[in-house]
């Protein structure tokens, strides 16, 4: 028996590690093929190499969304899409999706998507086999639709919570109510997140950097690459940098050398959150 194939399209590094990781406990079977971490690379490993049997997708991926891979090629492969976005259901949906599951990931959802898929092939089989009895094993082949459609509903957004005002950091052995607002930057390294504050402080939070952006309020909070999320008061100031890139300057400053870049792609965004 041919080993499960399966594609991923993820342009962070620790995401991709941990879907692989749990890929070996959901399926161990599968074979990872490539992880594609652009659109590019995407479109040009489909053009070269026969269809995956799954696709595991991010939406954001480095040059772009990942349903640019979809709208500019046919895929017949199905795709189970594993994001931090919930806005991209309905177009997902569209893309041969058989679910949507959002980050950060868990084991059982991700063993329900591929157990949709499986009995959606095993469905697809009944159906090909000319006798009443593999007619009528296939009749729950609208199970898998369903179960997509209430997936999809659920990654539907919900009418907009107030944005987050505070936090609980621990303090040696106390924990310490800080206001949102007393926040300068978050900083994600070693798969750890830390806060600062503006007068200096850090504490290590227990979100993550996708969780963190959908709680705090956009106007005030950005996301400048995949490890700082920064407050806009934060930012000291830009300075261009090779390739079209932008150097951010925060203050406090991050861990010693590093520095805080953000995209060409990503650029004119931030720009324009700072000009509000």
């Amino acid at each position: 028996m041919s080993p499960f194939r399966i594609l991923i399209f993820e342009d962070e590094y620790p995401a991709a590690e941990r879907l692989q990781r749990l890929l070996t406990q959901a399926a161990p079977t599968a074979q990872v093929l490539a992880v594609l971490d652009t659109v590019a690379g995407a479109l040009a490993w489909l053009d070269q190499h026969p269809a995956p049997d799954l696709i595991l997708s991010d939406i954001q991926l480095a040059d772009g969304l990942s349903l640019d891979v979809f709208a500019q090629t046919v895929v017949r492969s199905p795709v189970i899409f594993t994001t931090a976005y919930d806005q991209y259901a309905l177009q997902a949906f569209k893309a041969n999706s058989i679910d949507y599951l959002l980050k950060p990931l868990k084991l059982p959802e991700l063993k329900t998507a591929l157990d949709k898929l499986a009995f959606r092939a095993q469905s697809h089989e009944a159906k090909a086999a000319p006798d009443d009895a593999a007619k009528a094993l296939a009749t729950p082949d609208f199970l898998p639709q369903n179960y997509a459609l209430e997936r999809l509903l659920d990654a539907l957004p919900r009418p907009q919570q107030p944005y987050k005002t505070r936090f609980l950091v621990r303090q040696g052995e106390n924990f310490l109510p800080l206001p949102a607002a007393e926040v300068a930057w978050f900083q994600s390294r070693h798969e750890t997140t830390t806060l600062a504050t503006h007068d200096g402080r850090r504490f290590v939070v227990v979100y993550t950097l996708e969780q963190l952006e959908a709680l705090l309020d956009p106007t005030l909070f950005f996301r400048l690459n995949r490890q700082v999320l920064a407050q806009l008061p934060a930012v000291r100031r830009l300075v261009p940098h090779f390739g079209g890139k932008l150097l951010v300057e925060l203050s406090p400053t991050p861990s010693a050398g590093d520095e805080v870049l953000v995209s060409k792609e990503k650029a004119a965004a931030v720009k324009s959150w700072l000009e509000g």
